[in-house]
């Protein structure tokens, strides 16, 4: 069983973008609206991948990922996936042992910057940088899903 074990910070600040490794152009859709999980499309750097998470809230979601060719996954989100996508860039930074990414949203979420940390268990110990700011792992508002459904500059 695949399992993702994540964490959500908003920013205070922009002092990040010095640890930043390397950045990534991000587009996603939603081809559904069940209450049990989402089924994502995403295109990112001429790939394209599907992907399958629980809509647990909180720290750890099931989660499965396939990758699908990218001209497949241009089309679904041309024409299958519910508008609007989600259109990001996601910055990498290195903190402490553990790569940190950042995503600077546009479009529909212009203006929303959020830093997300993977752990290989719920209770991993990690070092936060001085530029994250509040947890919003358990606020579903901050959610790729949610944010497709109710975008940030509507809050």
């Amino acid at each position: 069983m695949a399992l993702e074990i994540e964490r959500k910070f908003l920013l205070k600040n922009d002092t990040w973008k010095q640890q930043v490794s390397r950045c990534v152009r991000i587009r996603q859709g939603y081809l559904n609206r069940a209450k049990e999980c989402s089924i994502r499309v995403r295109a990112a750097e001429g790939r394209g991948w599907l992907n399958i998470k629980s809509a647990t809230i909180g720290v750890q979601r099931h989660e499965y990922e396939y990758e699908i060719p990218f001209a497949d996954a241009e089309e679904m989100l041309d024409n299958l996936c519910m508008k609007p996508l989600i259109e990001k860039v996601r910055h990498y930074a290195n903190f402490g042992e553990h790569v940190w990414e950042i995503d600077v949203f546009e479009g529909e979420n212009e203006g929303l910057v959020v830093a997300e940390i993977e752990l290989s268990e719920p209770g991993e110990r990690f070092d936060l940088p001085p530029w994250a700011g509040k947890e919003v792992t358990e606020d579903p508002r901050y959610y790729n899903t949610c944010l497709a459904r109710h975008p940030f500059k509507h809050w």
